[in-house]
């Protein structure tokens, strides 16, 4: 604080608290004569303390959170200063201006102090309590606080007013309604405030003069500022959500400042009028982690990616080494930062380890916050909640692709009832066929769909039977169109066709029980055993067998184009189950250039991968085998599949493999199967169910 306020302490009216604090004046000497402050005795100073004067208490209308009652005498007077030096500094004169800016860039050096201010007349510093009287007389003149006054509002906007009592809390909440109301100009800086509060990690250091206060305390008291103020400013709404949305935490900040960020938009969502807009901006962010987090895996070398294996299992099995309110300061931050660590590749392990481990806390966060809703899954509010989730999933999550586990949310609340499989199957439809769709979007809800009926431990046989149905029943329609002009398979021309039969294929590969008619087979069947399919005279459901047979025998030819690990396992299954036997076809195929089916240039064609196309290479025109529910593996939030049970691991039929040498010759490869477990159970982190 500035040597002229210690001057004319003695002859100037002095202010207390109700902590019973003495509040010493900010005016400069000789400023009491000009104010007209009432001249006190000195004799009767001599003999009379501070402290045993009457204690002046600051009340509030905790209904309306508001001051109620103020004693006179030591609010009068910081009034008093306070319209002084705002109206010295209209006339550039700043000093007292200037003092009154220092009381409150002190307040954030007072809170590091090792000891706490005792507030003796001695003490050139105002003590913290003081602080509050300022507020409250800064709140009675705010129309004198203008554009002039930017430098002392920054200042007091940094005042530590979460990290005291409740009573400060209120008057400094007031102090910010009644600034906003008047200086509508403030009010950007007074929710950038708040919202900066968003990402505090740090336990808050104890203030002089004030209990210690817990990080918890410390939220709720931002919120009930927060709904006090939306409640008086409906326009704040908008400019609210700009700031949540453009102070969102960096994809490189530690997991600590974005677990922190997302608990207080969880919590802002609860009173918001905008809940819909909060969640949407929480869910566009997870997918973005998701999506730098499954490019990194993809670049890194199987020698990295067991590094990043062992790094996780070693965290999760020594548990959280930190609480929330130690250091935000994040392993891979303080590796990168210690220069004699010349190891790259421990921080890029270590990098890609918090990047696993920060996804995975918040689709935790995502998926707690959400199950409350599915109490009653077929009630009103969860269908509410699930239309919710929907709409995010169909506007953010499917359109990006690499997406890896931010899908999981739609995939798990769906299998909470029949009708909410329903709704998503109903919307992944609407959206694979839907005309003014882009390609690329509707061949990825395809993959969603038989993705989902694929890996849905819930969805029941009547559903994946009418599903099927329903996929062959579209494979035959755009046979009928395309077939008479087709010259051969072509993945650019008819990508919609392509993708409805891999994804048939793909949900046979999972699902072949459940498309056998059991009634018109044997009856020494046992479903639960799949090896008892095996040599058996077994009956398909309606015309499956047929349909498909005209499909895939058609000169579209969906075998040549579709994913050579899918179809590899659907030949050997659909051969030893006798569905149909199609290794003389996949042989002729072998013989089948796509290129030369490829006409003009491959531009974006609207297949799932198109990125570096080489007309010369058969790989680039063949479907991207893009399974949406791969298995989950993202450490924390992966239990929640497994303890629901609402999961298929991917698993062959026993000693299947064992009759591989005998299809050789007939042109199938020998690791197929492995190929199947390996593109089914690649995962995050490499790491098998």
């Amino acid at each position: 604080m500035p040597s002229s306020l210690a001057p004319g302490a003695q002859s100037q009216a002095t202010l207390v608290s109700n902590t019973g604090v003495v509040v010493r004046p900010i005016l400069r000497k000789g400023a009491s004569s000009i104010l007209g402050t009432r001249k006190r005795n000195e004799e009767n100073d001599a003999h009379e303390s501070p402290i045993s004067k009457r204690q002046k208490t600051v009340m509030f209308d905790e209904s309306l959170n508001i001051v109620r009652d103020i004693g006179k005498k030591s609010l009068e007077d910081a009034k008093r200063e306070v319209r002084e030096a705002l109206e010295r500094h209209a006339r550039d004169d700043d000093e007292d201006y200037d003092n009154l800016k220092e009381l409150f860039s002190n307040d954030q050096r007072q809170r590091h102090a090792s000891s706490p201010l005792d507030g003796s007349e001695g003490d050139d510093s105002l003590s913290s309590g003081d602080i509050l009287v300022y507020i409250v007389a800064l709140t009675s003149h705010v129309s004198m606080l203008g554009k002039s006054c930017s430098g002392l509002i920054r200042s007091v906007l940094q005042c530590q007013w979460l990290a005291r009592d409740d009573v400060f809390t209120r008057a400094y909440v007031q102090f910010l309604a009644t600034l906003s109301s008047a200086q509508g100009s403030y009010m950007v800086h007074v929710l950038s405030m708040m919202v900066d509060k968003f990402s505090e990690t740090r336990a808050p250091r104890p203030i002089p003069g004030y209990s210690d206060v817990t990080r918890e305390t410390m939220r709720q008291r931002l919120h009930l500022g927060l709904r006090y103020i939306l409640g008086l400013f409906p326009g704040a709404r908008p400019i609210l959500l700009n700031l949540i949305a453009t102070k969102f935490p960096y994809s490189e900040d530690s997991k600590k400042v974005h677990m922190a960020y997302v608990d207080n938009l969880l919590r802002l969502r609860e009173y918001s009028p905008d809940p819909r807009d909060i969640m949407e901006l929480i869910t566009s962010k997870v997918v973005k982690l998701d999506v730098e987090m499954q490019l990194d895996l993809e670049d890194m070398d199987d020698e990295t990616t067991a590094a990043v294996m062992l790094q996780l299992r070693s965290s999760e099995s020594e548990g959280p080494t930190h609480d929330e309110d130690d250091s935000d300061e994040s392993d891979t931050e303080s590796v990168a930062s210690d220069e004699s660590d010349p190891d790259d590749q421990f921080v890029r392990v270590l990098n890609i380890k918090n990047r696993v481990e920060k996804l995975d806390g918040l689709l935790d966060a995502l998926f707690a916050t959400y199950d409350p809703y599915f109490a009653d899954p077929d009630s009103a509010e969860a269908i509410t909640c699930y239309e919710d989730i929907l709409s995010d999933f169909s506007n953010i999550v499917l359109p990006t692709y690499k997406s890896r586990h931010s899908q999981f949310l739609v995939f798990y609340f769906a299998q909470k009832s029949k009708h909410l499989t329903e709704m998503f199957v109903g919307t992944l439809f609407n959206i694979a066929f839907e005309s003014t769709r882009p390609s690329i979007v509707k061949q990825s809800a395809v993959a969603y769909l038989a993705s989902f009926v694929a890996r849905g431990a819930r969805v029941d046989t009547e559903q994946v039977r009418t599903i099927a149905c329903t996929l062959l029943n579209y494979m035959d329609y755009h046979r009928a169109n395309y077939e008479p002009d087709c010259r051969g398979p072509d993945l650019r021309r008819y990508s919609q066709f392509y993708a409805l039969s891999q994804g048939l294929l793909y949900l046979f590969c999972f699902r072949w029980r459940d498309l056998v008619d059991l009634e018109r087979s044997s009856p020494t069947i046992d479903r639960d055993d799949p090896t008892s399919f095996l040599g058996q005279d077994l009956q398909w459901i309606d015309s499956f067998r047929s349909r498909l047979q005209n499909n895939i025998y058609s000169r579209l030819n969906p075998l040549k184009v579709c994913s050579p690990v899918i179809v590899a396992e659907f030949a050997k299954l659909a051969h030893h189950l006798g569905l149909m036997y199609v290794y003389p076809r996949l042989e002729s195929n072998k013989s089948i250039q796509l290129a030369q089916f490829v006409g003009g240039s491959y531009s974006t064609g609207g297949a799932l991968r198109d990125t570096g196309y080489d007309p010369q290479n058969d790989k680039w025109s063949h479907l991207d085998p893009y399974c949406p529910f791969d298995p989950y593996q993202l450490p924390l939030s992966r239990r929640r599949l497994h303890e629901a049970e609402t999961y298929i691991p991917w698993t062959s039929i026993p000693g299947l493999n064992r009759d591989e040498d005998d299809e050789s010759d007939d042109g199938v490869a020998d690791d197929g199967d492995e190929d199947m477990d390996a593109i089914q159970e690649d995962t995050a982190t490499d790491e098998e169910i």
